[in-house]
């Protein structure tokens, strides 16, 4: 079953949706170890979105991916602007022109996505960021793609990876970004973007799976 442009939208519409009720969980979870705006500036970022969809709908896939990419660039603040926007240009890239993606794309685009993700934030795995919970969801796509399940079924698996990726920050140790300027203290605590990486996987999980 290929990903449609409008499943591709609604995914976006939802994730705005699970962001902004979720915003106040975000900001807590930054005050422990970052800035205390993460739940802000990603209900700031969505919200304008929609926004941008509701003005004018992009004819592809990549169109709207790019529209999401640069609307975050520009409105989110912080790290996570420049991270995010770079994670959907590069998805907007693998998926120029086209209005559906056959899983192996889909697999393609978000695997292209996160090395963009990584190369912008200079981070790899253990370093408690959303790069702990996007590493193992792709991962978890691909393998379900490979083994022949329907896209459905394995963004579920991306899901379920990216909450257990969410979980497994908290026992470790910031090394990048503003959490780690607390060094051990940075231990205990449940990683902002891994959680916002968690939320809007839920979002397109949600999505795929509805009737």
């Amino acid at each position: 079953m290929p990903l449609t442009l409008q499943q591709t939208r609604a995914w976006l519409e939802r994730s705005a949706q699970v962001l902004s009720e979720n915003q106040q969980h975000l900001t807590d979870l930054d005050a422990a170890i970052g800035d205390a705006d993460h739940g802000s500036n990603m209900d700031r970022g969505f919200c304008k979105i929609l926004a941008a969809l509701a003005a004018g709908a992009p004819a592809d896939i990549g169109a709207l991916l790019k529209l999401a990419a640069m609307t975050l660039i520009g409105s989110v603040g912080g790290a996570a602007g420049p991270l995010y926007g770079t994670l959907f240009l590069r998805m907007a890239a693998e998926a120029a022109d086209k209005a559906e993606l056959a899983d192996a794309e889909v697999v393609g685009m978000f695997r292209s996505g996160l090395l963009g993700l990584q190369d912008r934030g200079n981070a790899g795995p253990g370093a408690k960021t959303m790069v702990d919970a996007w590493l193992p969801a792709v991962d978890a796509l691909q393998a379900g793609v490979a083994a022949g399940q329907e896209l459905a079924s394995a963004a579920h698996g991306m899901r379920l990876a990216a909450e257990a990726g969410m979980r497994a920050t908290i026992p470790m140790q910031a090394t990048k970004g503003r959490a780690s300027y607390l060094g051990e203290r940075s231990i205990g605590h449940q990683d902002p973007g891994a959680t916002s990486t968690f939320l809007i996987l839920r979002a397109l999980d949600e999505v795929l799976r509805s009737p």
